[in-house]
């Protein structure tokens, strides 16, 4: 079904037999972009290397990106099972960056796979069967470029959605009503098409994921963007201190991107905090990965 231009897909039906037929030859990378994610990481790797096994299987490769983790990330993570790419790697070949969005990319850069399905690397309640539901609507339909999974955080373990409901959310009405059917529109969880979304650039900051939305909307259609449900996301949270630089950096970003705002994205913005405390905000953009390639840091 279409919901203000972002279609909502039913995935009773689906399992892994019917994804692997479904892929007739095409391949899947996870990608999991992590920084000091030691205690979780394992068991996420874990969840999703039965996906890798057999002749035919449905995932092709497993990629968790270590974002100078200090806790030995990508130890645990290689210990269970997953490549892992240290960001350095990927700067050495395409200049520096910093911020989810720059590892966002960074994975794209580092995988190979058609399809990407992207997974945060602080969840608990991960299910190997997400990965069937977020990729499948791409399987199926060619015209589908992003596929946000939706889920409940429940009050009980710490909630969530902040940022989504008092920035995010009213900015897309505002804005962008096209993407209004979306529930999770800043999760972490989605899988993208790599011929699609290496024509995009991508926003290094915690505004990645608007912008990404926003820009796939703009240039496939709200309908080339779907979601998913995947039932319950638990996640580490992050204080408000924190939440509020995330906050402004999304918002940063999607105001750039409508007509009336856009001139102010060539301004240095700060977030000004009472102590008197300056931060800069992160709107720097990573270019297309196609464009990337073509001509890459000597």
């Amino acid at each position: 079904m279409t919901t203000h231009g972002v279609r909502t897909f039913d995935t009773t039906d689906w399992d892994l037999g019917s994804a692997v037929e479904a892929k007739r030859g095409r391949t899947v990378s996870v990608c999991i972009p992590c920084r000091n994610e030691a205690g979780t990481i394992g068991e996420l790797v874990g969840k999703v290397l039965p996906f890798l096994a057999g002749p035919n299987p449905l995932v092709n490769e497993l990629v968790v990106l270590d974002d100078r983790s200090q806790d030995g990330t990508g130890h645990v993570a290689r210990q269970a099972g997953a490549r892992v790419v240290h960001i350095d790697e990927v700067h050495a070949l395409y200049g520096r960056g910093a911020g989810k969005g720059n590892a966002l990319w960074a994975t794209l850069a580092a995988s190979s796979g058609d399809f990407v399905v992207w997974c945060d690397g602080d969840v608990t309640s991960f299910e190997a069967s997400w990965v069937t539901r977020l990729v499948m609507p791409l399987l199926l339909d060619a015209e589908m470029t992003l596929v946000k999974g939706n889920y409940a955080r429940p009050t009980d373990h710490g909630g969530g959605g902040r940022t989504t409901e008092l920035v995010a959310r009213p900015l897309i009405s505002l804005f962008f009503p096209t993407l209004a059917g979306l529930h999770q529109p800043l999760g972490g969880e989605y899988a993208v098409r790599r011929e699609m979304i290496e024509q995009l650039p991508v926003v290094e900051g915690w505004g990645a994921e608007m912008a990404m939305l926003i820009d796939v909307a703009e240039r496939f259609g709200a309908p080339a963007i779907g979601q998913v449900d995947l039932g319950t996301r638990l996640h580490r949270h992050q204080d408000l201190h924190s939440l509020s630089h995330q906050a402004a950096e999304v918002m940063a970003t999607v105001l750039a991107r409508t007509p009336a705002a856009a001139a102010f994205a060539t301004e240095v913005l700060e977030l000004l905090r009472p102590n008197g405390v300056h931060e800069a905000l992160n709107l720097a953009e990573r270019p297309p990965l196609a464009v990337a390639r073509l001509s890459p840091k000597p």
